[in-house]
C-alpha cells in the first residue's frame, strides 16, 4: 500500500504541479500534461490519476467560472457522448493495461493531427466540421484521460483544428474538462484511486493550484492570440514526444 506521507521535496514538486494545472486551466492549456508528469515523479502512475482527478477539478471549477460565457457548445455537444463512452471503455480497460503501453500511442496520435492540422490538410479537406472526426477525437480524448489522465493533447490539438480564439478556445476546453473530469469521479473512486488519504494531498495542495488559477487569467490577458497559438502548439509538441520516448 502506498504512503501518502511525503517527503519535503515531493511536497515541493506535488505544490508545482498544482500551480500548474491552475494555470493550465485559466491561461495555458498546455502545462497540464508537465503537471501530470511531475506528479508522477512523487507517486505511483496509476495511483496519481487518482490525486491529480481532484486537483483537475479544482482547476475546472475557477476555469469555468471566469470563462463560462465564452464555451462553443456546438462543439462541446459533437465531443460528449462520444467521450462518455471512451471513459467508460477506459474503466473496464484499467485494470487491464498499462498506462505506458497507451502513451506512445497517444503521442503518435497527437503528433499526426497537429502535423496535418499545420499543412492546413485538415481545413482543406473540411475533416474538423466532420461527425467522425469529432467522434475519434471525443473516443480517444475520453479513453485516455481514464487510463492516464493524459487527454489534454488530444483536445487541444482538437480546439486549435477548430481555429478558436484564446477566450473561446479556454471556455471551451474548461466546460468540457469540467463535465468530463466530474463523470470520471465514480469511477475513480469505486477502482480506489481516489481515498481519504488522496483527498487530503488535494485539500493540503488546493491553494497552489488557486494560485495558479489566478496567474493563468493574468497571462491569458497579456498574451497576444498568435502567441498564444504557438506557445499551444510548442507545449503540445513537448508532451506529445515525451508520451512517445517515456
Amino acid at each position: 500500500m502506498f504512503d501518502y506521507n511525503l517527503s519535503f521535496y515531493n511536497w515541493l514538486i506535488l505544490v508545482l504541479a498544482g500551480f500548474f494545472i491552475g494555470v493550465s486551466k485559466t491561461g495555458i492549456p498546455g502545462l497540464g500534461m508537465l503537471s501530470i508528469t511531475i506528479t508522477a515523479l512523487v507517486i505511483p502512475a496509476r495511483l496519481s490519476t487518482g490525486v491529480i482527478l481532484p486537483m483537475l477539478i479544482l482547476g475546472d471549477i475557477f476555469a469555468v467560472a471566469y470563462y463560462r460565457r465564452h464555451a462553443q457548445w456546438k462543439i462541446l455537444l459533437r465531443l460528449m457522448p462520444w467521450a462518455a463512452i471512451g471513459i467508460i471503455a477506459g474503466f473496464f480497460a484499467l485494470g487491464r493495461m498499462d498506462d505506458q503501453q497507451l502513451r506512445p500511442i497517444i503521442g503518435f496520435i497527437v503528433l499526426l493531427i497537429l502535423g496535418l492540422n499545420e499543412a492546413d490538410i485538415l481545413d482543406n479537406w473540411n475533416i474538423p466540421a466532420r461527425g467522425w472526426f469529432a467522434a475519434i477525437i471525443g473516443l480517444s480524448a475520453g479513453f485516455t484521460t481514464m487510463i492516464a489522465n493524459a487527454a489534454g493533447s488530444i483536445m487541444i490539438i482538437y480546439l486549435l483544428a477548430m481555429r478558436l480564439p484564446k477566450q473561446e478556445f479556454i471556455g471551451t476546453g474548461a466546460w468540457y474538462f469540467f463535465i468530463l473530469n466530474w463523470f470520471k469521479v465514480p469511477f475513480s473512486a469505486s477502482l480506489g484511486l481516489i481515498n481519504p488519504d488522496s483527498l487530503m494531498l488535494n485539500f493540503k495542495v488546493a491553494p497552489a493550484i488557486i494560485a495558479g488559477s489566478l496567474s493563468g487569467v493574468y497571462l491569458m490577458k497579456i498574451i497576444p492570440q498568435r502567441v498564444f497559438d504557438l506557445i499551444i502548439k510548442v507545449l503540445t509538441v513537448i508532451a506529445a514526444v515525451k508520451l512517445v520516448i517515456w
